[in-house]
C-alpha cells in the first residue's frame, strides 16, 4: 500500500518546486547570508519595536467616539475611558458631612474632574450604611489615548496615598474603577520573549519525541530565524502605517508554531526520502516538489485568512491583518529557502542517534485509519455532534469586556469595589454614562429607574474656570445599575441613548457600554463580505492544489464548523466559566472582547487549514500513485498523523504561553486559538476528514475539463 518511496526521478524533475530548489542550492551561500543578515538585523528590531507600535484600539467614525472626542475638547478630561472610583469607609459615627471639612477640599485638589456628593448634593454618591461614599475622577485627557492611559495610571497610584493623608482618622480608602480593576492584581506576567522561550522550551520536547535525534533543532533554528526577520519587517511596515502592538505577541508565538509546522513538514519528507534510499540533494528536492508545495499552499491559506481582515473598516484591525500576514509568508520563504540549505549541509549529521524511522507510515495511526475508514458513518458522525454541539453553544456568545468579577482577584481595586457592594452601591456606577447636550436646549429629562441608579447634573465648573465665560455644553453624568459588560448594562444604554436622541436633537453620550455596542456594529457590519471573499479565494487556491471541486468545498465548510465550534469553547470557558476559574482563577467573564471572535476567526481559519492540506495533498498523492480512495486514508493520515498532532501541539504550547500574559483579553484570545486549534486537529482532521473523504469515494478526485481550463490545472475525470 506504501507508495512514497517509489517516486523518483522524472515525476519530480519538471515541477516548479523541484526546479525552486536547484535554484536555492545552487546559490546556498549567498541565500545563507541573506538570512543571516536579516537574523541579526531582527535581533536589534526586536528590541526596539515596541516603541513603534500603536497602543490605540480606538474605533474612529462613531457616535461613542464622537462624545468623547466633544468631553475631551471641552472639558479636557476622559479620553475613552471610563472614571477612577475613589471609595471611602468613614470610621464609625463619622457621616459624609462630618468628614466634609477633610474630604471636600482634597477631591477638589484632585487632577482632573471630579463628581461626588459635595460638589452636586446628590446622596447616589452615599451607600445605605451612610459611611460608605464614592466619587468620579475623570482624569486629564488630551485625546491621545496612550498618554491619556499613562494619566489614569498615575492617577491610580497617586490617589490612595493623597486621599488617605486628608482622610479623618480609620477611614478606609480604596481606588477603584474599570483601569484598575484590569491591571490591579494579575501578577507581573511574562514579557514577549519570556513566552516565546516557553513555548520554544515546549515544542523542543515534542520535536525531540517526533524525530527521537538532534533533528529536532532544526526547526527551532527556522523558527528563530523567521521570528526575528518578521519583526524587522514589522518595524519597517511601522514606518507607512500604524501597526498595533498585539501584532508583537502575534509575530513571537504563532509565528513560533507555524514556522516549527511548516519545517516540521519538510523534514519529515526529507527523512522519509532518505529512508527510501534516496541520496541527500535528491531527498531535499523530492521533499520540496512534495511537502514544500503543501507549505507553500498552507501559507498562502493562512495569509489569506489574516489578509481578509482589511476588509474590516477599521484601522488597528488592518494593521493586524497585514502584520499578520508577514508571519506565515516570512515562514514559508525561510522553510524554503534557508531549510534545504540546512538539510544539505548538515541533516544527515544531525539526524543521530535515529530513535525513530520514516521508512514506514505510522503504526498507530495506520491502525486508527483503517478504523475510521470501516467505521466511517460512525466516525463522522461522533465528529459532527461534537463540534455541531460547540457551535450551537457559540450562539449564546455576548460580545463585550469581561465583568468587574473576572478581572482583579485581589488588591485595593477590588477591595473598593467589595467595599461599594456592601453599601449597597452597584457596580454600574464604574461604568459612568456622561451626557453632553448642546447650548440653549432642552435638558435632559431621564429620571432614576428602569436601569438608571442616578441623573447627576454637573453644575460645578471645572477648577480654574469659574470666571472665564463659557460655550461647554452642559454634562450630566448618569449612574448606570448595570455593569456595561452585561447585557442588561448595554440594553439600558441603548435604550437611553434612544430616548435621549428623541427628547434632545443632537446629545452626545460617552458610555463604554455603548462604545461596545458602537465597535460590533462597525466591526461586524462587513463581516459577510468577508466571509464571502475568504471562502472564494481559498476555494480556488485548494481547488487547483488538489484538483478536486468537492474536496475544496468540504475543507472550507468544515473550517468554518471548526471556527464556530472554538468560538463555543470560548464560551463555556471564559463566557460561563467553566474552566476560567479552575485553570486560570478568573471568574466567569459574562462576554468575550469584541474583537477577540474577529481575530480567532482570521487566525484560525488560516491555520486549521494547513493541516487539511498536510493530510489532503499526501492523500492526493496516494490516490495519484494508483491507490484507491480508501488505501490513500489509510497511507495519507498514517503518514501524517503523528506529524499533524505533533504541530498542534506545539502550536497549543505556543497558546499556552500566550495564557500566561497577565491581560485577561490576551488570555481567552489565547484559549479561542489553542481550543481551535486542538479541535481541528483531533475531531476534525483525525475523525471527520477522514470519514468524509472515504464517504465521498472517487468524487473527491473529480475535477471537469471546464473546471480545469478555469483553474488552468490538468482535469481529474
Amino acid at each position: 500500500m506504501e507508495r512514497a518511496g517509489q517516486h523518483t526521478g522524472p515525476e519530480y524533475g519538471g515541477t516548479a518546486m523541484e526546479r525552486f530548489s536547484r535554484f536555492v542550492l545552487a546559490n546556498r551561500r549567498a541565500i545563507a547570508a541573506f538570512w543571516l543578515v536579516l537574523f541579526l538585523t531582527g535581533g536589534w528590531a526586536s528590541s526596539v519595536l515596541s516603541k513603534h507600535l500603536n497602543q490605540s484600539f480606538t474605533i474612529a467614525g462613531t457616535p461613542t467616539v464622537a462624545a468623547t472626542d466633544a468631553m475631551v475638547a471641552q472639558y479636557h478630561v476622559g479620553g475613552g475611558f471610563d472614571p477612577v472610583v475613589p471609595v471611602f469607609v468613614l470610621p464609625p459615627g463619622v457621616t459624609a458631612e462630618a468628614a466634609r471639612p477633610r474630604l471636600e477640599p482634597a477631591l477638589a485638589a484632585v487632577p482632573g474632574r471630579v463628581v461626588d456628593y459635595y460638589n452636586t448634593g446628590d446622596r447616589a454618591f452615599v451607600g445605605a450604611d451612610g459611611r460608605t461614599m464614592f466619587a468620579l475622577v475623570f482624569t486629564p485627557a488630551t485625546g491621545d489615548q496612550v498618554k491619556d492611559a499613562e494619566a489614569q495610571t498615575d492617577a491610580v497610584r497617586v490617589l490612595p496615598h493623597q486621599l488617605a493623608a486628608a482622610a479623618p482618622p480609620g477611614t478606609q480608602v480604596h481606588v477603584t474603577g474599570i483601569t484598575p480593576l484590569s491591571s490591579n492584581g494579575s501578577g507581573g506576567g511574562n514579557g514577549v520573549l519570556t513566552e516565546a522561550l516557553l513555548g520554544g522550551a515546549g515544542a523542543l520536547i515534542v520535536l525531540a519525541f517526533v524525530f527521537g535525534s538532534f533533528l529536532a533543532l532544526l526547526p527551532l533554528m527556522i523558527a528563530a530565524v523567521s521570528i526575528l526577520s518578521s519583526y524587522l519587517v514589522v518595524l519597517l511596515l511601522t514606518e507607512f502605517m500604524k501597526v498595533q502592538a498585539v501584532v508583537q505577541y502575534m509575530v513571537g508565538l504563532i509565528g513560533l508554531g507555524v514556522a516549527i509546522d511548516y519545517s516540521l513538514l519538510l523534514v519529515t519528507r526529507w527523512r522519509e526520502e532518505v529512508a527510501h534510499g534516496a541520496d541527500n540533494e535528491t531527498a531535499v528536492h523530492r521533499a520540496m516538489a512534495t511537502a514544500g508545495r503543501a507549505v507553500l499552499v498552507s501559507g498562502l491559506t493562512v495569509a489569506l485568512g489574516l489578509l481578509s481582515l482589511i476588509v474590516v473598516p477599521i484601522q488597528f484591525m488592518r494593521s493586524i491583518g497585514i502584520g499578520g500576514m508577514l508571519i506565515p509568508m516570512v515562514s514559508v520563504a525561510v522553510t524554503l529557502t534557508l531549510l534545504p540549505i540546512a538539510l544539505t549541509g548538515f541533516g544527515r549529521r544531525l539526524d543521530w542517534p535515529r530513535l525513530r524511522h520514516e521508512a514506514k507510515p505510522s503504526r498507530a495511526w495506520t491502525a486508527w485509519a483503517r478504523w475510521v475508514v470501516r467505521r466511517r458513518w460512525v466516525a463522522a458522525g461522533l465528529a459532527l455532534v461534537v463540534l455541531v454541539t460547540l457551535a450551537v453553544t457559540a450562539l449564546g456568545i455576548h460580545e463585550g469586556d469581561p465583568t468587574t468579577d473576572s478581572l482583579a482577584k485581589s488588591g485595593d481595586a477590588r477591595q473598593g469595589l467589595v467595599a461599594l457592594r456592601a453599601a449597597d452601591i452597584p457596580s454600574g456606577v464604574l461604568n459612568t454614562y456622561v451626557v453632553l447636550t448642546p447650548p440653549n436646549t432642552e435638558p435632559t429629562t431621564l429620571m432614576p429607574g428602569n436601569g438608571i441608579d442616578a441623573v447627576v447634573p454637573v453644575t460645578t465648573p471645572p477648577p480654574g474656570t469659574e470666571k472665564t465665560p463659557t460655550t461647554r455644553w452642559p454634562m450630566t453624568v448618569v449612574l448606570p445599575s448595570d455593569e456595561a459588560a452585561t447585557a442588561q448594562g448595554q440594553h439600558v444604554a441603548k435604550l437611553t441613548r434612544t430616548n435621549l436622541d428623541k427628547a434632545v436633537p443632537g446629545v452626545l453620550i460617552a458610555s463604554s457600554a455603548l462604545a461596545n455596542i458602537d465597535n460590533i456594529h462597525k466591526m461586524y457590519g462587513q463581516f459577510p463580505v468577508l466571509l464571502a471573499v475568504l471562502a472564494i479565494l481559498t476555494f480556488l487556491v485548494l481547488a487547483r492544489t488538489f484538483r478536486s471541486l468537492l474536496l475544496p468545498a468540504k475543507a472550507v465548510l468544515a473550517n468554518l464548523l471548526s471556527v464556530a465550534a472554538a468560538y463555543g469553547g470560548m464560551v463555556l470557558i471564559w463566557q460561563d466559566g467553566h474552566g476560567s476559574h479552575a485553570i486560570w482563577g478568573v471568574p466567569a467573564t459574562g462576554g468575550i472582547p469584541f474583537w477577540i471572535p474577529m481575530i480567532v476567526f482570521a487566525f484560525l481559519y488560516g491555520l486549521s487549514m494547513d493541516y487539511e492540506v498536510f493530510i489532503l495533498s499526501r492523500m492526493r498523492e496516494e490516490f495519484d500513485a494508483g491507490a484507491s480512495t480508501n488505501e490513500a486514508v489509510v497511507v495519507g493520515l498514517g503518514r501524517t498523523g503523528r506529524l499533524v498532532t505533533s504541530a498542534a501541539l506545539i502550536l497549543f504550547m505556543a497558546f499556552a504561553a500566550l495564557a500566561s500574559a497577565p491581560p485577561t483579553f490576551l488570555k481567552i484570545f489565547a484559549t479561542g486559538l489553542g481550543v481551535g486549534i486542538l479541535l481541528d486537529a483531533t475531531v476534525v482532521r483525525a475523525l471527520l476528514v477522514p470519514a468524509l473523504v472515504s464517504l465521498f469515494g472517487r468524487w473527491n478526485w473529480v475535477l471537469p475539463a471546464w473546471a480545469a481550463r478555469i483553474l488552468r490545472v490538468e482535469p481529474s475525470p
